[in-house]
């Protein structure tokens, strides 16, 4: 009877999922065509040798901070420059990836962040006046910009650990479903030779269909993080 709930759950989910999809598709069709045999085993376009950092900025979040920066009459090409980490992304790769100067000490890099970038070092005071004196609103938008990419990138970081960590976890639960898998085959064995009872069996296979659905479980949540990392870069890469 737990399976057979299970199963109305999953059901219902089924039904929610496809709703979902008509919504953003725009389009009402009778179910989502879909090939369950080959879910274990579907992938998706590979990243595993990573994406430039510069991709962060086609998120719409780090284009409308870019737009404060804009509005705020700084140089946003600068700020780039100072804040966004030029590197290949990795699941490894962590905080390092960005100037340290820029991401603990920020105020230390803003002279380039104005607009007269070709200032002549002679008048770096004037320039470090005129940011001192450039009002809030400015700050602000500096800040808010280095916060905003902070967040896209570690939001990309976690996507990338998440692809890494589930793809070794399904091959793991994938051996571990193909060894119970055999063990179901042969308690049945044992049991018609009347060498195991019939609860031996039943516990066998319960343990085997547990770690299907976790096997299920698992690869729902590396396609999740296939997905989410082209939403963390602002609708994919090239």
């Amino acid at each position: 009877m737990n399976t057979r709930n299970l199963q109305y759950d999953i059901l219902q989910q089924i039904v929610e999922t496809e709703n979902k999809i008509y919504f953003l598709t725009g389009k009402i069709q009778k179910s989502v065509i879909r090939n369950p045999s080959s879910f274990n085993t579907e992938v998706f376009d590979s990243i595993s040798v990573g994406v430039p950092g510069q991709l962060l900025v086609n998120r719409p979040d780090i284009m409308a901070a870019e737009g404060q920066l804009a509005a705020a009459k700084l140089d946003v090409m600068a700020a780039r420059a100072n804040f966004m980490p030029n590197v290949t992304l990795s699941a490894n790769l962590g905080l390092q990836a960005f100037n340290p100067v820029a991401l603990f000490r920020p105020v230390s890099i803003l002279y380039s962040v104005f607009g007269d970038l070709m200032a002549p070092l002679i008048n770096k005071n004037a320039i470090e006046a005129q940011y001192r004196s450039s009002g809030s609103k400015q700050m602000q938008a500096v800040y808010n910009y280095e916060q905003t990419i902070l967040k896209a990138y570690l939001e990309v970081m976690n996507q990338l650990s998440g692809i890494d960590n589930y793809t070794q976890s399904l091959e793991t639960k994938a051996r571990e479903v193909d060894i119970l898998i055999q063990s179901v085959v042969i308690s049945g064995n044992l049991f018609n030779s009347a060498r195991a009872d019939y609860m031996e069996v039943l516990l066998t296979q319960r343990e085997a269909l547990e770690s299907k659905m976790e096997l299920v479980e698992v690869k729902k949540k590396q396609l999740s993080s296939e997905i989410n990392i082209y939403k963390a870069l602002g609708g994919g890469w090239n």
